[in-house]
């Protein structure tokens, strides 16, 4: 079993950045590929972006290439993700995701889930 955390969350303004940070426990993170979901009241979670065990690989959802990026240091065992050029549309509570089996493509391949934290961005 995998426990995440999520960390780095608060409130920015449109325009501004903001870099989550996920946890994980355990001794074989190398092992599991990771992502990032995003969910706001009355809406599905939403795929945001994964990387691969190696980190070697990368997807991004469409409404955020360009300006989020996903790494991992498998040493630390921690995944991060670096958002740039926030928009209001941005905000939502942001998941961190593990799965033991192929890179994360929806929320259905996901075996491991944080807590969230959540990301609030002003106009």
């Amino acid at each position: 079993q995998v426990q995440l955390v999520e960390s780095g969350g608060g409130l920015v303004q449109a325009g501004g950045s903001l870099r989550l940070s996920c946890a994980a426990s355990g001794r074989t993170f190398s092992s599991y590929s990771m992502g990032w979901f995003r969910q706001v009241p009355g809406k599905e979670r939403e795929f945001v972006t994964a990387i691969s065990r190696s980190g070697g690989t990368t997807y991004y959802t469409d409404s955020v290439k360009g300006r989020f990026t996903i790494s991992r240091d498998n040493a630390q065992n921690t995944v991060y993700l670096q958002m740039n050029s926030l928009k209001p549309e941005d905000a939502a509570a942001y998941y961190c995701a593990a799965s033991s089996g192929r890179t994360i493509v929806n929320r259905f391949s996901v075996d491991y889930w944080g807590k969230g934290t959540l990301v609030t961005v002003s106009s």
